[in-house]
């Protein structure tokens, strides 16, 4: 049995800076500080800031008043923040600035009149959060079927925007029928699926046909960790979404196999390990890096507030 450690793997920059706003929050602020949603989806590191006073939450009025309240790396609604202040709480935006850069051109659209049409998973909270920052009209597409069904009143002020976390094939694909539909629509000057997004699954499908099986650390509610184990599956290959490395079956495993493994944005390298150990305790072999791409985006941190 051999591993084949895909590369880039793991924890993207808007990720790192996330969970960096909690911690600084944190030692700031003091226990608890309060998030709307969970900051990254990802179970292992939800679970750590949790231990060091971090408290989830899925609605404001969870929080009490005057608490230090974050919004994750998804992004929320317009509505959400005029809620927050609302009621009270002192607020601070841990929204990926990639994510950040979708809602500028949703609101830059809607301002000369465009419809908006955001391609992305429904109920997401990233969809849901950049369908809240629309100022006029704006519709959600999953699938072709909504984009055939789709009326717009003048095809000629119509413009698109993508969920970051997208697979870039099925992206590419409703990309292509809503150009065929409306052959003047207002495109991204670059595509609005984030660089840690494609490269992952890049690596994932240059791999993944040498495999036998191939393994993708990321939590089920993670959708580009859902992605990297789509990419895998659609190269014929058998493919599992684990949270860690309890998860792997072991009548999945062979003694002759090859097996990838890679890391969805939200998950840390640590679980990555534990899978590797726990593979070599099943008698596996050589452990492969693969050549990929270096990343070295990085996003810095905004002074944190003094609330009075």
């Amino acid at each position: 049995m051999e591993i084949f450690l895909a590369k880039p793997r793991g924890f993207c920059a808007g990720v790192k800076r996330a969970i960096a706003v909690v911690n600084q929050a944190l030692k700031k602020y003091g226990a608890p500080v309060y998030v709307l949603h969970e900051i990254v989806h990802n179970t292992h590191v939800v679970n750590g800031l949790a231990e060091k006073g971090a408290i989830f939450v899925e609605t404001l009025e969870d929080i009490p008043r005057s608490s230090v309240t974050i919004f994750s790396a998804h992004g929320v609604a317009r509505k959400v923040e005029e809620k927050a202040e609302a009621l009270g709480l002192h607020t601070i935006d841990a929204t990926c600035p990639l994510v950040s850069r979708v809602h500028r051109r949703v609101a830059r659209l809607n301002k000369i009149g465009y419809d908006v049409l955001i391609i992305g998973h429904k109920h997401h909270p990233e969809v849901e959060g950049t369908y809240g920052r629309a100022l006029g009209k704006v519709h959600v597409l999953s699938n072709p079927e909504d984009i055939r069904t789709l009326k717009i009143a003048d095809s000629c002020q119509v413009g698109y925007v993508t969920q970051t976390t997208l697979s870039m094939d099925d992206a590419e694909e409703l990309i292509g029928l809503l150009k065929d539909k409306y052959p003047k629509i207002d495109m991204p000057d670059r595509t609005d699926i984030c660089y840690a997004t494609q490269n992952r699954q890049t690596a994932v499908r240059d791999l993944a046909p040498d495999m036998d099986l191939f393994l993708v650390v990321g939590s089920k509610n993670s959708s580009n960790s859902n992605r990297l184990r789509e990419v895998a599956e659609n190269q014929g290959i058998e493919a599992h979404l684990i949270d860690n490395a309890e998860e792997i079956d072991m009548s999945w495993l062979r003694d002759d196999q090859k097996i990838g493994i890679t890391a969805g944005a939200s998950a840390p390298e640590i679980l990555v390990e534990e899978v590797v150990a726990r593979l070599q305790d099943h008698e596996a072999g050589i452990i492969h890096e693969m050549d990929g791409t270096e990343e070295f985006t990085k996003f810095g941190l905004s002074v944190l507030p003094d609330f009075d």
